[in-house]
């Protein structure tokens, strides 16, 4: 149906924002795709583009509807409610905003796309393609839609839930729902699966660092879409939220530096890209509720907290392969819980006295709870069904070449490694092949 009265600017501005969001998912397989090593990258760049193939499609048959249905217990809405995104407009998530309901549809979408394409960095190096892809599915509608459902749907944990008797929770884009979330699943997954082979004994240092420095500038710009988009419209809210994002992304990333350079001695790319990235997490669920002052603030804790956090894999020995955990799961719980102190209307520090504040922190320790126990049940059903291990044979010789059949980088490394795994010689006029690679790798 038709809106009554379209505010075309709001569609438009919403049109743009949710095209910067998707645009951060490739972001991410650049940033991600850098970290790994050479033999790897392709693997861990599809399974960010295979998490945007099958989230939108699960997102448009039942996701939406789990998410932003009629509730039920305040867990999650009617999951056949707008089945295939077929809603009226006075439906919309963003109803009465002169939004159109398939916009704030495909804005959301977005949303749950990059929030599963996070978890992929934890896992990197060592599983299965398709274990990924059913896991991913299961996910998105199992532990992600019901969680925005609970926060932005009118559940549990809204704006307007039972917490609320003590403070109304602030997560203005995503700090629960998309950062706590997706680190908390990372954790769990890296349990799961278990550390890649070498881990803590061989150097598994990134391939290149052009690459994720270019993913975490892409990240930068396509976040202005996920924080300044959720204000609806382009307003004093957006403007507020976009200086925030800027803000607290380069105090974030300020912090990190500084932190390596106590601790290590000296700065590096790769440091200033996750302080860039951390920086962005903190900051998503705050972005409309503090100061810009209260931005460089909370940035700069996050950016040292994160870096700070890094050893924690080690200490406890669970191998979190890209640090999700140390940058979306601290980075989250920091914005989250910081917003107790720094939110304008409500925060500690500004006379609003410590009921925010607690809130805050049972909104977050709940939320790890719920996608805690929610992932690991479909961790443990892949893993004792379908299994999420590739061999240790592929896993060493690298999962582009033995499972994609196909290298990065046309290297003679590469070549041969793709020639070990494939009985390829000279292509004769009538396409038989004529001869096998010698012993040596190379064509007679």
């Amino acid at each position: 149906m038709s809106l009554l009265e379209l505010d075309t600017g709001a569609t438009a501005w919403l049109l743009t924002s949710a095209s910067l969001v998707l645009l951060m998912t490739p972001a991410l397989a650049l940033f991600y795709g850098g970290m790994v090593r050479a033999r790897t990258v392709l693997n861990m760049m599809l399974m960010a583009f295979g998490a945007m193939a099958v989230v939108a499609i699960a997102w448009t048959l039942f996701g939406y509807s789990i998410a932003f249905g009629d509730d039920i217990a305040g867990l999650f809405g009617n999951p056949l409610q707008f089945f295939g995104l077929a809603g009226d407009d006075s439906q919309s998530v963003l109803a009465g905003s002169g939004v159109p309901f398939l916009v704030g549809a495909g804005f959301q979408m977005t949303f749950a796309i990059i929030s599963a394409a996070l978890i992929s960095g934890a896992i990197a190096d060592r599983v299965r393609m398709r274990s990924w892809l059913v896991f991913v599915a299961v996910w998105v509608l199992v532990v992600y839609a019901p969680l925005a459902h609970m926060v932005w749907g009118g559940g549990l944990l809204s704006h307007d839930g039972p917490f609320s008797v003590i403070a109304a929770p602030i997560n203005f884009a995503g700090g629960t729902v998309v950062h706590i979330n997706a680190g908390v699943a990372a954790l769990v997954l890296a349990l799961v699966v278990g550390p890649r082979i070498g881990f803590g004994t061989t150097p598994m240092k990134p391939h290149n660092l052009p690459l994720v420095m270019l993913g975490a500038a892409l990240l930068w710009f396509g976040w202005f879409g996920f924080n300044a988009g959720s204000a609806g419209t382009a307003d004093g809210t957006a403007g507020l939220a976009w200086v925030n994002t800027t803000v607290a992304t380069a105090a974030a990333a300020l912090g990190w530096l500084a932190m390596e350079k106590l601790r290590e001695g000296h700065v590096t790319s790769l440091g200033s890209a996750s302080g860039v990235v951390a920086g962005l997490v903190a900051i998503t669920p705050a972005a409309a509720d503090v100061s810009p002052l209260g931005a460089i603030s909370l940035g700069l804790i996050t950016g040292a907290l994160c870096a700070l956090s890094l050893r924690l894999k080690y200490r406890f020995g669970f191998d979190d392969s890209l640090d999700v955990v140390g940058i979306h799961l601290v980075g989250g719980l920091s914005g989250t819980i910081l917003i107790g102190l720094y939110a304008t209307e409500g925060g500690l520090l500004y006379g609003g006295g410590a009921a925010l504040l607690v809130v805050q922190i049972l909104v977050a320790v709940v939320a790890m709870l719920i996608s805690a126990a929610l992932t690991a049940v479909i961790a443990l059903a892949i893993k004792y069904t379908m299994g999420w291990r590739v061999s240790e044979r592929e896993e060493l010789e690298g999962i582009d070449v033995t499972r994609h059949l196909e290298s990065a980088y046309d290297l003679a490394t590469g070549h041969l490694a793709t020639l070990r795994m494939r009985p390829v010689g000279p292509i004769t006029t009538s396409g038989q092949l004529a001869t096998a690679p010698d012993a040596k790798g190379t064509d007679k």
